[in-house]
């Protein structure tokens, strides 16, 4: 899976620079959608999230189930699981010290 996606990540980044793909969103769009309170359109949409797409139409159908395999474990982790970690985090601090005042920021994606 490592060097499926590094394989798939590399290949990307060529079409990229060769100008045959192009990046489907701008700094400007993502701010807008984040003002907008329009997040979940950005983070979890295929065409414009931060993690990784290796799901291609073009793939094999073994290919493609490794794609997904990856994809699925890399939203799990870097997403699912890192919002969970941080909610117990701000849920303990803010048990631990009630009477304080706290700022959270947060990132999207």
């Amino acid at each position: 899976q490592v060097v499926f996606a590094l394989n798939q990540t590399l290949l990307q980044q060529e079409s990229l620079r060769a100008g045959s793909f192009q990046i489907p969103y701008t700094t400007e769009d993502l701010i807008k959608h984040y003002n907008c309170g329009d997040l979940s359109s950005i983070i979890f949409s295929h065409d414009t999230s931060q993690v990784p797409n290796f799901i291609n139409a073009t793939l094999p159908a073994h290919e493609r189930i490794t794609a997904q395999e990856i994809d699925s474990y890399f939203r799990q982790e870097l997403i699912y699981k890192r919002n969970e970690r941080m909610g117990r985090r701000v849920k303990d601090l803010l048990e631990e010290y009630p009477d304080k005042s706290f700022f959270f920021a947060f990132g999207a994606g």
